[in-house]
């Protein structure tokens, strides 16, 4: 079924309203009945997939539309307008200085630098670090890591594949990357039922890696899924292994929302500079690497 009558202005609303009200609210229907299925929370949590069931939702109801968001098209220009002879000559060196290969390298190194820093830092506070043995978890390691690879592909096909590109039709990559990230945060809503620092602190993780993601997509169209699934994976796994949020504890959700920051601004910045053609992402983050470790 096709929807008709919407006009230009309206239609990327209607496609995100229609999204955010399935994955909200199918999210919380699969975790009502996580328990009658059996399925480990541990291991992996059908609330993950959620966003996947609005994108079928979605694509059921504009199937052409969705099928180039989920191919990665992107608009020509953003939402600023035509670009100048100054802004063109930028995004030429952009393209040139960081290739799809390099931002699909570095999205996934930043995944273990986050971790680096943010269990760096809390073994600082705490005074010794946070190592879970993988031999002592209720369930095989192995089974986790497919587990978690897959959730974060049920969340990632939503969140990046599709919510991103369609709000890049209307908003620049910071713009819609901050924007994702924000809903990607409040549709955690059990988040919320701890303190108000914990929460700040999980916001800002979500805001600061949809940034990194969004950047770092933003040069890619194929994988898109496999590689977005794949740094949300490795940050959950990290999590898993180096440090104890998920009791409740507001320094490490709080140190872990730091570390997100601080990759963020680095991705932010190198960004940037690629643009103007002075160098790509993987030199300004491995500067911070070398400046915070």
């Amino acid at each position: 079924m096709r929807v008709r009558g919407w006009g230009r202005g309206r239609g990327w609303k209607a496609e995100a309203g229609v999204f955010l009200a399935v994955a909200f609210v199918a999210a919380g229907l699969l975790g009502a009945v996580q328990p009658a299925t059996g399925i480990p929370p541990e291991v992996v949590q059908l609330t993950q997939f959620g966003p996947a069931a609005a994108v079928l939702v979605v694509a059921l109801l504009w199937p052409s539309r969705i099928r180039r968001r989920l191919a990665g098209a992107l608009p020509a220009q953003g939402a600023t307008g035509a670009l100048s002879a100054r802004g063109a000559a930028g995004a030429l060196s952009a393209r040139r200085a960081a290739s799809p290969g390099r931002a699909a390298r570095w999205l996934l190194l930043t995944a273990p630098l986050i971790i680096a820093l943010s269990a760096g830092a809390y073994g600082w506070v705490h005074g010794s670090a946070v190592v879970t043995d993988p031999r002592s978890l209720a369930h095989p390691f192995a089974l986790v890591v497919v587990a978690q690879f897959v959730g974060a592909c049920g969340e990632e096909i939503g969140w990046r594949c599709l919510l991103q590109p369609l709000l890049r039709t209307r908003f620049g990559p910071v713009t819609a990357s901050v924007l994702v990230g924000a809903v990607w945060g409040v549709w955690h809503v059990g988040v919320f039922a701890q303190a108000p620092a914990y929460a700040a602190g999980f916001l800002a993780a979500t805001v600061s890696m949809s940034v990194v993601l969004g950047l770092a997509l933003e040069r890619i169209r194929s994988g898109r899924l496999l590689l977005a699934g794949g740094f949300h994976a490795l940050v959950n796994l990290g999590m898993l292994l180096f440090m104890d949020e998920e009791s409740g504890a507001v320094v490490p959700m709080l140190l872990f929302g730091g570390a997100c920051l601080v990759v963020a601004v680095a991705w932010a910045v190198a960004a940037r500079r690629a643009r103007t053609g002075v160098r790509d992402p993987g030199v300004t983050i491995a500067a911070t690497r070398r400046s915070t470790l």
